[in-house]
């Protein structure tokens, strides 16, 4: 029996800074640059108490051209 895995990805705007923050499948948060290779250039992000992440509809992944 073949069994496929899915890589759960969640992103969200981080209002505080108004930034793309991207959560991966393993549950790191990667900060996103505004720029055409956002994923490639992007940072590791640590949420804080002051960081208000205001989730995004996953229709938003074509609009950062993330890998997954």
């Amino acid at each position: 029996m073949i069994y496929e895995t899915r890589t759960t990805v969640a992103i969200y705007v981080d209002r505080s800074r108004q930034q793309w923050v991207v959560r991966d499948g393993e549950g790191n948060f990667w900060l996103l640059p505004s720029t055409q290779n956002s994923w490639e250039e992007r940072e590791p992000f640590h949420p804080t108490e002051e960081t208000d992440l205001e989730p995004v509809p996953g229709h938003y992944k074509c609009l950062l051209d993330l890998p997954f």
